[in-house]
């Protein structure tokens, strides 16, 4: 009996152990080539979203679709490198939660932000604002905009190379 539960304890640690080597490898390789594929996040793709609204490809994916219950929005968008919105402002503000990738953040009138996986932003209501990926980093984020009663989102102009790259 003790053998046979040593055994089971064996075949489950050697299994575990293989599992976790995986995404350690995964891991690996990505360090040695420098390669990082943000576009695979935990939500589909989505939708691209309008050229009027974004430079370079945005993608959406909608998670809880606006009501007069819950009255707030929550959604997943995939900026490819080098992508990013246009300047706008929500109505009741908006939180922005990175889980993957790199890219920028700002508030008109203050220095640009940059993002890494883990960040949280706090969009303050009516107030000017963009986002989007490195250049080469792609970035994907979930959005939170709360009291949609008060409206969603007022889009604005495109935010310029330079404004892009920091050189305001």
């Amino acid at each position: 009996m003790m053998k046979k539960k040593h055994l089971q304890n064996f075949a489950f640690t050697a299994m575990l152990a293989a599992l976790l080597a995986f995404p350690a490898a995964d891991i690996l390789a990505q360090q040695k080539t420098g390669s990082t594929d943000v576009s695979q996040g935990i939500f589909p793709k989505g939708t691209q979203g309008p050229a009027a609204n974004f430079t370079g490809k945005a993608w959406n994916y909608s998670l809880v679709p606006t009501d007069s219950t819950l009255t707030t929005v929550v959604g997943n968008v995939y900026f490819e490198p080098g992508a990013r919105s246009n300047w706008h402002t929500h109505p009741a503000g908006q939180i922005l939660i990175i889980t993957e990738g790199k890219g920028y953040h700002q508030i008109k009138g203050q220095s640009r932000e940059e993002l890494k996986k883990g960040d949280v932003v706090k969009c303050p209501p009516n107030v000017l604002h963009w986002h989007g990926a490195s250049p080469t980093v792609g970035m994907q984020q979930l959005y939170i905009l709360p009291n949609t009663e008060k409206g969603i989102v007022e889009w604005k102009q495109p935010v310029t190379d330079r404004e892009y790259n920091n050189q305001n």
